[in-house]
């Protein structure tokens, strides 16, 4: 079920600031941005080895990000896994005992499906499930 962790998703204050970082000090090049009004965020990606980087900057001050990081500042959010069936992914955390913070899929980035599962109940590490198809419950 599970492919692979799909991105790093990293809670950043100003997206312009830490995409200027990770080009200038790291030599990472934005591969590209996007809003997600579904999650109240705008997103830049970077690729570094493989594994995708998306830095995350809130669009409003209600947003699950814009919160974040009134408590905790600036840093690693989330780890994100992709699933060849999300739906089904949800139901086996569910039947673990995971806290769902999203019962059904949510349009994500990059058109994705996505889900969270809340960190109380997956040792201390918000999670996202994401897939490319579009299976809904």
């Amino acid at each position: 079920m599970l492919q692979k962790i799909d991105h790093l998703g990293i809670a950043v204050r100003s997206l312009d600031e830490a995409v200027g970082y990770y080009e200038k000090a790291l030599g990472v090049m934005c591969k590209g941005r996007e809003e997600v009004p579904s999650q109240g965020v705008r997103v830049a990606f970077f690729m570094v080895g493989g594994v995708r980087l998306e830095l995350i900057e809130p669009t409003s001050g209600d947003s699950a990000i814009s919160k974040y990081l009134e408590k905790n500042g600036e840093g690693l959010h989330h780890v994100a896994f992709e699933t060849d069936d999300i739906v089904a992914q949800l139901q086996k955390a569910r039947n673990a005992g995971c806290r769902l913070i999203n019962e059904t899929p949510i349009e994500g980035a990059g058109g994705k499906q996505v889900a969270f599962l809340h960190p109380k109940s997956t040792h201390g590490v918000l999670t996202e499930f994401c897939s490319k198809n579009s299976k809904k419950s």
